[in-house]
């Protein structure tokens, strides 16, 4: 969660909790991150999304401690381990890190690549927490097994128990999914989410696919140019984005121009309500679940704008249909159920939520 003065004063000296607080980094004078603040709970998994370049994996690596921040601070468990005065180097944070490659090595047996980091055990300890954390991810059979004979995710499972293995503080991960085919990405993520929940420690995750956030987060960090934009619930960042940006960065949204008049705005396909001031130019965002089709012969059809079927495809249970919308450029695309999608050429009426649209100043940034 985002947090302010107060409360990042009392999270600063919180167990179990990793706390970014004011951090700035420039690399060559040129600004990456700025002046983000951070919390992360016990237990809780916070995505930090964003388009490529954004800064997200420079604020991972200085939370793991391989960027020293141009300024800020960094406390886990309560502990300063990134400040003005005081910086502990990666391998005494007690961090787990997961990065896209793995990082597996290659001559070495699974079971010996989890105990890496048991450093201060005994052989034989470590070798008896290693084969554990590989059996409670369901990899004892391949204890004994070299990386290159396991498959993409086996590899991935490895390395997930190498960094939990020695009881981290947090869990850092960057791109962690992003090796994977389709196939092997929900199991592998699904069963990856359950481990780190069960860890009990403060997860940061980055990625920059949305519909990933959208499933693993507990709260998401959208950044955008080195800041946090919108920190919150996933439903919270769907359903209330702060700003266009965070609007149509989880999704294609179909976009109306319009002015306020009566505390709403009229659309080719509907009126949208809004806090906006009356005569205010504004841009009205839809979401594709706010179109729904009706039947013609419905009650309260009549009034109802209608388009045109331009293309109607079906995708299983459902159809993707394009829409020609009189006063509208641009096609409107939607989901209907399968069962009598209407065909190419058809003319239907269609209905909006006024519940799914996003009303924002004409002149606030994209």
């Amino acid at each position: 969660m985002a947090v302010n003065g107060g409360t990042r004063a009392q999270a600063a000296g919180a167990s179990r909790w990793l706390v970014l607080d004011g951090i700035h980094h420039a690399y060559d004078a040129a600004p990456v991150v700025n002046g983000v603040d951070l919390v992360v709970g016990p237990g809780e998994i916070m995505c930090l999304l964003g388009p490529s370049g954004c800064g997200k994996t420079t604020l991972l690596r200085i939370a793991a401690g391989l960027e020293r921040p141009s300024a800020g601070r960094v406390l886990i468990d309560g502990e300063e381990v990134s400040g003005p005065h005081r910086f502990v180097t990666p391998e005494k944070r007690r961090i787990g890190l997961m990065f896209q490659d793995y990082a597996l090595f290659p001559h070495v047996r699974a079971i010996d690549n989890v105990g890496f980091g048991l450093t201060t055990a005994p052989r034989a300890e470590r070798r008896r927490v290693a084969f554990a954390m590989l059996e409670r991810l369901g990899l004892a059979d391949l204890a004994h097994a070299y990386p290159h004979e396991l498959s993409g995710g086996e590899q991935q499972r490895v390395a997930l128990a190498r960094a939990l293995a020695p009881a981290p503080r947090a869990m850092l991960l960057d791109e962690p999914f992003s090796g994977l085919d389709e196939r092997l990405r929900e199991q592998v993520r699904d069963d990856t989410l359950r481990f780190l929940h069960e860890a009990g420690v403060p997860i940061v995750l980055v990625t920059h696919d949305a519909g990933e956030a959208l499933q693993m987060a507990d709260q998401i960090a959208l950044m955008r140019d080195g800041v946090l934009v919108q920190v919150g619930s996933p439903d919270r960042l769907c359903r209330s984005p702060a700003s266009p940006f965070v609007a149509r960065f989880f999704g294609a949204l179909p976009a109306f121009d319009g002015r306020v008049s009566g505390r709403a705005v009229e659309t080719p396909i509907g009126r949208a309500p809004t806090s906006c001031g009356e005569g205010c130019k504004v841009r009205v965002y839809v979401r594709p679940e706010a179109v729904e089709l009706v039947n013609g012969a419905a009650d309260d059809a009549d009034g109802l704008p209608f388009a045109r079927v331009l293309d109607s495809r079906p995708m299983g249970s459902t159809s993707h249909l394009k829409l020609a919308i009189d006063g509208h450029a641009a096609p409107l695309t939607l989901n209907v159920a399968d069962d009598g999608a209407p065909g190419v050429d058809d003319v239907v009426r269609i209905r909006l939520d006024p519940r799914r649209t996003f009303v924002f100043p004409a002149t606030q940034d994209l």
